[in-house]
């Protein structure tokens, strides 16, 4: 028996956005069951993300504590961001946030894993990456503004990340897949035989 993943599409009687935001928006689709009755299924319509986990050579994690508000939580995290144009290189958007947020560069891109964050009531996809060899990035460092600005950087053991995510301290989506995504990696077949950076990614197709 494979264990994966497939595509299916459940026939839509009727939609309708009844609200649309800045990047997102909630949209209403009355779905057909298989027992032919239709139900309603309201969720969130997301363009998609991407997250960073950037290991120096020291097996330190790169990570950054920021206030979020619909948790009421200033959480540690890697770095992420939103694929802001539909297509968009996921690599690209990628390399854009571990600048921006803390104005870095890496040499060595591979795919970690890619998730749906919340599948049962939102679509937005995520491809974690793995980034290695890093250095200081050149030129100016990126204007911040908002949450951002009362933003810390800090770089972390792995083993003390993994304590923290065992011991129910730490609690962002990415931090934690990604930390223990890597750990599995390790134990596995090891880092170098992750995917490539250009991995297709069905969930948000692009052009490499």
């Amino acid at each position: 028996m494979t264990i994966r993943d497939i595509p299916e599409e459940w026939e839509i009687r009727a939609t309708d956005t009844p609200f649309r935001g800045n990047k997102t928006s909630v949209r209403t689709d009355d779905v057909v069951m298989p027992d032919g009755t239709v139900a309603t299924r309201d969720y969130q319509v997301h363009p998609g993300s991407v997250a960073v986990l950037a290991l120096d050579d020291a097996d330190r994690v790169l990570v950054l504590r920021q206030y979020r508000h619909p948790v009421r939580h200033k959480l540690w995290e890697i770095p992420a961001g939103l694929l802001d144009v539909p297509g968009e290189n996921p690599l690209h958007a990628a390399q854009r946030e571990l600048y921006e947020e803390a104005h870095v560069k890496a040499e060595d891109w591979r795919v970690l894993t890619d998730v749906y964050t919340t599948p049962g009531g939102c679509d937005e996809a995520v491809r974690i990456f793995l980034a290695r060899d890093l250095s200081e990035a050149e030129g100016e460092r990126f204007q911040v503004e908002h949450e951002e600005a009362d933003m810390e950087i800090a770089r972390v053991p792995v083993e003390d990340l993994v304590r923290g995510i065992l011991a129910g301290e730490l609690h962002n989506n990415c931090l934690v897949v990604g930390v223990l995504s890597l750990m599995a990696a390790r134990q596995g077949d090891g880092p170098d035989a992750l995917r490539p950076a250009d991995a297709p990614w069905p969930a948000r197709p692009f052009e490499a």
